[in-house]
């Protein structure tokens, strides 16, 4: 057992420190080194956003063509619901039922009754008065007494009922006015649905229905977008989020400009995850930005996370296992790493500039 425990570690040994080395020699060298996270994405126009309408129907007029600019109000569409037009017209006729206007003749109907009333009442109060002094005077039976008291009882009861029913009456046309008014303002509300208009200043920059197709609330009918502003719309791994804040440098390159690459700020972390990509969105401007853009060209980005001037670097390459480097002699060297690109480490400790390494291979 000793026996082949020996030659297995001699084995692993002799291939690890000379069998795969090659005759690439190098130095440490002193430069500028970066670590960035890398993430992917698309331009996107600022304040770019998929419109809808809450109206259901068909499309029946479109106002604007794709590449058209536009402000805020513009009608982009119109949406063609028979419904909805027959419930603002119903609406206009109930509110002009309701009006105070149309109902004040019988408002002045019973404040007609009402007068009636109170004169008569005043009226029986008197005669009351004068039946009494009468029967003070032995004048009179108690009948006539009584027959004046129940005449003054009725028309006082009569009086303040005409004043009761005309506040209920008051309190009606006013409820009826203004619940057909907020039903009127409610249908044309809807109706202005069926008219599809910019929420910015900028460009339309597709129509996404044809005249004649049915269309709901859940159908985006048009893109827009700012006309000239851009954004950079990344998608972060979960395990990098943690490196990216607003403010650090993005290095961009482009399909649309193979061989350049432009500058560009983080403005914005999204702080929630999406769970079936299991990435962040983080957004993005540019510093230098490119002549000609447009809204879903792709990209590739590397987010800055730190950068270190004059610092030891080797080619990754030429590290084990992220722990050890080669000398000329064989000899394997612990080494210390610290910023890492794709291409470079940076050394902190193990070996210096002097130090010839080989490439295992």
């Amino acid at each position: 057992m000793k026996l082949k425990y020996f030659t297995f570690c001699f084995a692993i040994g002799f291939w690890f420190f000379s069998c795969d080395t090659s005759d690439e020699n190098i130095f440490p060298q002193r430069e500028d080194i970066s670590e960035s996270v890398y993430a992917s994405g698309l331009i996107k126009a600022r304040y770019q956003y998929q419109a809808y309408t809450n109206a259901n129907g068909t499309v029946q007029e479109i106002f604007v063509e794709e590449g058209d600019t536009v402000e805020i109000g513009t009608p982009i569409l119109s949406i063609s619901n028979t419904a909805t037009r027959l419930n603002r017209e119903n609406a206009e006729i109930n509110r002009t039922y309701a009006d105070r206007q149309v109902n004040q003749s019988r408002l002045n109907d019973l404040e007609m009754t009402i007068e009636y009333s109170k004169t008569k009442y005043q009226n029986d109060s008197l005669l009351l008065e004068r039946q009494k002094r009468l029967m003070d005077q032995g004048i009179g039976t108690k009948v006539d007494l009584e027959q004046r008291q129940l005449a003054f009882e009725n028309s006082k009861t009569a009086y303040e009922t005409s004043k009761l029913r005309y506040q209920d009456l008051k309190r009606e046309i006013e409820y009826n006015e203004r619940s057909a008014s907020k039903n009127l303002a409610i249908t044309k509300a809807l109706e202005s649905d069926l008219v599809l208009k910019s929420e910015i200043n900028g460009i339309v920059y597709a129509i996404l229905k044809e005249k004649g197709e049915m269309v709901n609330a859940q159908t985006p009918l048009a893109i827009i977008g700012s006309a000239n502003e851009y954004i950079l719309e990344l998608q972060v791994d979960e395990y990098d989020i943690v490196n990216v804040s607003r403010g650090q440098r993005i290095i961009v390159s482009m399909d649309s400009y193979r061989g350049k690459t432009f500058e560009g700020i983080v403005s914005k972390v999204n702080p929630i995850m999406d769970e079936l990509s299991k990435s962040f969105t983080v957004e993005g401007v540019f510093v230098d930005e490119p002549t000609v853009l447009y809204p879903n060209l792709t990209l590739e980005a590397n987010i800055i996370i730190q950068t270190k001037e004059n610092a030891l670097t080797i080619p990754r390459s030429f590290i084990i296992n992220d722990q050890f480097v080669l000398n000329s002699n064989g000899d394997t060297i612990a080494v210390q790493l610290g910023i890492k690109d794709y291409q470079k480490a940076e050394i902190i400790g193990g070996i210096d500039e002097k130090t010839v390494l080989v490439k295992p291979q």
